[in-house]
């Protein structure tokens, strides 16, 4: 199967006055459990691995949102698919070290 990157901002509805970071913190902890390699950034986290396993992860993390009570989601994707196996945070990331 192909090698992706996934990078994924979920904004689930809550209610008024209501807090969504327990929601994506929620999202987060899925990402974690599942072992793929990933990275939280300030408007979106990154993910690793094969394009199926990242969809599920997406799948689930969604399902967590309706769980814990938002009537609806929006998941923004941006997606990298490589057939050639090359797809990789660390390659892209290469000539720009952490922190800058």
């Amino acid at each position: 199967m192909a090698q992706a990157l996934l990078s994924i901002q979920i904004l689930p509805k809550v209610k008024p006055g209501e807090e969504s970071i327990p929601y994506v913190d929620r999202a987060i902890e899925i990402i974690k459990a599942s072992g793929v390699p990933y990275r939280v950034g300030p408007l979106e986290t990154t993910m690793e691995g094969e394009l199926d396993e990242l969809l599920d992860i997406v799948k689930r993390m969604n399902a967590a949102m309706f769980e814990k009570g938002s009537p609806s989601v929006i998941s923004q994707i941006k997606l990298v698919v490589d057939g050639e196996r090359n797809a990789s945070m660390a390659r892209l990331l290469q000539k720009y070290p952490e922190g800058q």
